[in-house]
């Protein structure tokens, strides 16, 4: 059990590029939003579930955007405001393939930053990564002043511990935790793998 830190799944994303919810798809017996919290449900003694609205068919603790259309940002404040630890793991609901290893990897790194980030390829991996309760007011601050809210822009706000790939290859050698699912070609990928 990671101490002090409560799991933040995000279920809250448009789907645009699938062309419907996404975390209704199935991934061999279960929606990929069940997936994703089996993986973490074992490793954290609270796991919340982030979406826009309230959802009558998710059967665990969920937290509304106070923000309408501000993207994963909003589900992030939501998070970190109605945690009951001083630490979130905030994990995309369209990463089936996240493993308890990469999970615990950067927990053992939370040390005295705000945030710890994978990096993969060269990019940050915001929605896959630790968030101290101080940043909720810099995260709000981006949030209520309307410039650009993407996650990967607010880590600037942050005293954040970056590891990098080598680093994460030691538990996930293939990296597929961070392979997640935008397009019906990405489902397509992913079920021929559970096959495989």
């Amino acid at each position: 059990m990671i101490e002090d830190c409560t799991a933040l799944v995000l279920a809250g994303g448009q789907s645009r590029r699938m062309g419907g919810d996404k975390t209704r798809l199935m991934l061999g017996e279960q929606t990929l939003l069940q997936g994703v919290i089996g993986v973490v449900q074992p490793l954290f003694e609270q796991v919340l579930v982030s979406v826009r609205h309230y959802r009558p068919d998710i059967d665990a603790p969920q937290v509304c955007d106070a923000y309408a259309d501000a993207g994963p940002l909003a589900g992030l404040c939501a998070g970190l405001a109605h945690a009951d630890s001083g630490w979130i793991f905030a994990i995309a609901a369209d990463m089936p393939f996240v493993c308890a290893a990469l999970i615990e990897r950067l927990a053992e790194q939370r040390g005295a930053y705000q945030a710890v980030v994978p990096v993969v390829h060269g990019h940050p991996q915001p929605l896959a990564a630790f968030y101290a309760a101080s940043c909720l007011a810099p995260l709000l601050a981006i949030l209520r002043g309307g410039g650009k809210r993407s996650p990967r822009s607010a880590l600037e706000a942050l005293s954040v511990r970056y590891v990098d790939e080598h680093e994460i290859l030691a538990v996930d050698p293939g990296l597929r935790s961070f392979f997640d699912l935008d397009t019906p070609q990405d489902l397509a990928a992913a079920r021929q793998t559970e096959v495989q």
